[in-house]
């Protein structure tokens, strides 16, 4: 079977207040970016890792690399305008079937055994994207900006990896883009595809702001540790 993964590195740092993107900022003295595709290439399936960037930091990146001495195999591929576009971006660059995984850049604590996991249920049922369970309550806010209850059980928060059967995923995202489309599973189901859920780790987080890569580089430290 033909293992892929679609890394999508498209974050500018503007909410981190950070003078570079937020993939390429530190952690545990790499780049974020670094940890992200070292998991992958650990998850023991050896993955074709396809790397989506903006093509203005293409060269920054290779000199990371360079500097970093990161000789971790991975394809570059020019990012889109949106998410969407990035992800179509990075499927043109698959020529054969199998399976492909679409992971957010800055989920940098993804375990290799989770990684490994969805690829193997991906196979088994066609698709699978990974969540967990809210811990606090959740409101939804109407357009009048009344609120009401939501029962916790009956709701998911999705995290990434997103995998797919290669052909399906293809399929997909020749749908146009529309503004709902805010991950994978989201384009998928458009299409009348049912989205399969399996369990995934709370330390799995998206770096979006400052306190997340407090967070990360607490989880980081204590691995290293262990």
């Amino acid at each position: 079977m033909n293992y892929y993964a679609i890394i999508v590195a498209g974050g500018s740092g503007s909410r981190m207040n950070a003078e570079v993107p937020k993939q390429f900022l530190l952690l545990q003295g790499r780049p974020i970016l670094m940890h992200t595709m070292e998991a992958f290439f650990r998850c023991g399936l050896n993955p074709t890792l396809i790397l989506v960037l903006n093509i203005h930091q293409h060269a920054y990146w290779e000199g990371l690399c360079e500097q970093y001495n990161f000789t971790i195999p991975h394809q570059l591929v020019s990012g889109g305008t949106e998410r969407f576009h990035s992800v179509s971006n990075g499927l043109s660059a698959i020529n054969a079937n199998g399976i492909v995984a679409v992971h957010d850049a800055v989920r940098p604590l993804v375990s290799p055994e989770l990684i490994k996991r969805s690829y193997v249920a991906a196979e088994a049922q066609g698709n699978v994207v990974v969540s967990i369970k809210p811990t606090d309550s959740i409101r939804k806010i109407g357009p009048s900006g009344r609120s009401e209850a939501l029962n916790r059980n009956m709701v998911a928060l999705i995290q990434t990896p997103q995998v797919f059967d290669v052909k399906l995923l293809k399929k997909a995202y020749l749908q146009p883009f529309r503004n709902e489309f805010t991950d994978d599973a989201s384009v998928v189901e458009h299409m009348g595809t049912a989205i399969n859920l399996i369990e995934g780790e709370r330390q799995n987080i998206k770096i979006t702001f400052q306190e997340d890569l407090d967070i990360a580089t607490y989880y980081s430290t204590k691995k290293a540790s262990e």
